[in-house]
């Protein structure tokens, strides 16, 4: 039955869709199929249902939404003016697409105040979307169901479902039963190449049901269904899709059923027939002020409940808002000062893995936002710490979370918990398979989120696992990502430095790189955060220098005994340690300048030489790795590689005999 009974829906999903056409064909770009399919869905959803307030739109306790399905950004839009968000206009409407607009092709975090998560790498929001879902599940396990108790919503399509990240969080989310999760399915069987059954047979009903979901299938045009389906998937005990079963282009003559409406304008002609069509005798970007009251009426539907929710969110005090706002805690890196002082004291030799693992240890219990997890690797990573509980389907209360052997999803599922709020995840998994987490390490550089990923074995000196488990091009690809920090520490010290600087960054996501390698204590005395400035001298004089080694990570102490070596000879070389580069790059020139020195330089690191010319120069010299790995003990690898004391000693006097 198309359209129900209910005039007034009927306008409100039309309204969506007129909106939204015709501001994708002023752009001459965009795709109208999934708004103009998903509107009636939508309208049911965001009329009668989703809890926010478009005069609050950051409330915490409101109701996330995610549209998984981010090319249909004009669905977003337009609800958001229709239910009267104060910072959307009609000419952000009419500005789609535009450089500078608010209204980008995808959604983006940040543009918007009623946008969750930039979406747009299909598969990438329904799956941070579980760590959302989650994240409320925790949250309400510590503070009860009056300050946190709301629903995760998602709109997805078939693209978001074919993309294997998907399998993996929502496996996780119907191990975990997140009931407080509901997915709305667009249903309408078209990708952009044709329809869905050319390239995918999969029985997704089956498959969601096999991965511990409640599912549920309507006609996605009938607001009766849409409604009890909705109310039915709010009562069950497991997370929910909605297979909505729509018509993509739903209202477009000739196009609609069609690829021929999925990435591209409709066109004039097809946008004139499709008012006909619908009986919408309005306008461009004309919402007649019958239709516009009912949906800002529908905005303002939660108003109680936010000001309830104020209230007892006043009553429960400074720490749940520090809580819920991701303040850290007065004193809360005391304890990492204290370790740090002690390891001088005590000239601890670890792998900076275990160096890591000894900070979380005095980070867990003082930081309560904290959520700790790994890829079914925390015996390697060292990521899970005495007195953290791991959260289970029957108890949300821990701060571990064991996301198995998916990868993908934990960095996506790490988004989701921070954008959330109330938490600052942490994961770990070795360094090589942050390939896997790449595109969700991405979107919190782009996003401007705080994520951690502890990534252990981070060099050839994994040893033995073999070239498939060594990073060679890693610290060199996420050096090149924007804003990431990508920290590669060389001793206890630096490492709770860079732990430091990682929980205070609350824009930024941080890569720690970590040894298997015990490595020994370099640092002196920890006064001033060294590693805040991205590289400094860890020995010799920045004056009368001959050469200066810049290092990283494990080869730092490499650098040490080699400038030792050279100094019994006469020889003064100052050795950097540069924990993270981008740091570096934002020091003013001086500090840089004073750093490196003017006489020649030599990079150090057992990884890619790609990306440190711009540090030594032409007449510098790199050590480091041209190709991939090999198997065998880390010792007689980097003696193989060349990445040895001899090595170093040798190309600083070929420098000073050029120069």
């Amino acid at each position: 039955m198309i359209f129900g009974e209910n005039k007034e829906l009927k306008n409100m999903a039309n309204a969506i869709r007129f909106l939204s056409a015709d501001a994708i064909e002023k752009s001459k770009s965009g795709h109208p199929g999934m708004p103009l399919g998903m509107a009636d869905v939508a309208t049911v959803l965001f009329s009668k249902f989703i809890k926010i307030d478009p005069e609050h739109p950051r409330w915490f306790d409101r109701d996330r939404f995610v549209l998984s399905a981010g090319h249909g950004s004009m669905l977003l839009y337009s609800l958001f003016y229709l239910l009267g968000y104060k910072d959307i206009t009609i000419d952000d409407i009419a500005n789609f697409r535009q450089l500078g607009a608010k209204t980008a092709g995808h959604p983006e975090y940040g543009h918007l105040a009623g946008i969750d998560m930039t979406t747009g790498p299909l598969g990438q929001g329904i799956s941070s979307a579980v760590g959302m879902a989650l994240a409320e599940r925790m949250i309400n396990a510590r503070f009860g169901d009056d300050l946190c108790n709301h629903y995760t919503y998602v709109i997805n399509g078939d693209g978001c479902l074919m993309e294997g990240i998907s399998e993996e969080a929502l496996s996780l989310a119907g191990h975990l039963k997140l009931n407080k999760l509901i997915v709305l399915w667009d249903n309408n069987n078209i990708t952009i190449d044709g329809t869905v059954d050319k390239a995918n047979s999969t029985d997704q009903i089956k498959r969601f049901q096999a991965l511990g979901w409640n599912t549920l299938e309507i006609d996605g045009h009938d607001y009766g269904e849409i409604e009890k389906a909705i109310e039915k998937a709010q009562k069950s005990d497991k997370p929910t899709l909605i297979s909505c079963k729509t018509k993509i282009g739903f209202g477009a003559p000739t196009k609609c059923g069609t690829s021929k409406c999925h990435g591209s304008p409709l066109g004039a002609e097809e946008v004139a027939a499709m008012r006909k069509a619908l009986d919408w005798s309005y306008d461009p970007f004309e919402v007649p002020e019958e239709i516009l009251s009912s949906w800002r009426e529908a905005g303002l539907r939660n108003r109680q409940t936010y000001q309830k929710w104020e209230e007892q969110a006043h009553t429960a005090g400074k720490t749940f808002d520090d809580f819920i706002n991701d303040r850290l805690p007065s004193g809360w890196d005391d304890h990492l000062k204290a370790l740090e002082e002690k390891a001088i004291a005590e000239q601890t030799k670890v792998a900076t893995r275990k160096a890591s693992q000894m900070c979380l240890e005095q980070i867990v219990p003082y930081v309560p936002q904290i959520i700790g997890g790994s890829a079914d690797l925390a015996a390697s990573n060292l990521t899970f710490v005495d007195g953290m509980k791991t959260v289970t389907k029957d108890d949300y209360s821990g701060n571990n979370i064991m996301y198995g052997i998916r990868e993908h999803a934990m960095a996506a599922i790490m988004n989701g918990l921070s954008l959330h709020g109330g938490a600052i995840p942490y994961g770990g998994t070795f360094f090589v398979f942050s390939d896997y987490m790449r595109p969700s390490m991405r979107l919190a550089a782009l996003m401007g989120i705080r994520a951690i990923y502890v990534l252990t074995h981070d060099s050839i000196g994994v040893g033995e696992d073999g070239p498939t488990h060594q990073p060679i091009e890693h610290l060199a690809s996420y050096r090149a990502m924007p804003n990431i920090y990508t920290f590669r520490p060389c001793d206890v010290v630096e490492t709770a430095e860079c732990w430091r600087i990682a929980i205070e960054s609350e824009k930024t996501p941080s890569i720690l790189a970590l040894s298997r390698q015990n490595l020994p204590m370099l640092r002196t005395d920890a006064k001033l955060n060294l590693s805040a400035r991205g590289g400094y001298i860890i020995y010799g004089e920045k004056d009368n220098r001959q050469a200066t080694l810049i290092a990283t990570g494990s080869e730092v102490s490499l650098a040490v005994e080699a400038a030792q070596a050279l100094a019994q000879e006469g020889i003064k070389v100052a050795v950097v340690s540069m924990p993270c580069t981008e740091l570096f790059d934002a020091q003013d020139i001086s500090y840089q300048e004073e750093v490196l020195g003017q006489a020649p330089r030599i990079a150090i690191e057992a990884g890619s030489k790609f990306g440190w010319e711009r540090y030594v120069g032409l007449k510098g010299d790199i050590i480091g790795m041209d190709g991939f790995g090999a198997s065998g003990p880390a010792g007689e690898l980097y003696n193989y590689f060349g990445i040895t004391k001899e090595e170093i000693i040798d190309s600083v006097k070929n420098l000073i005999k050029e120069a």
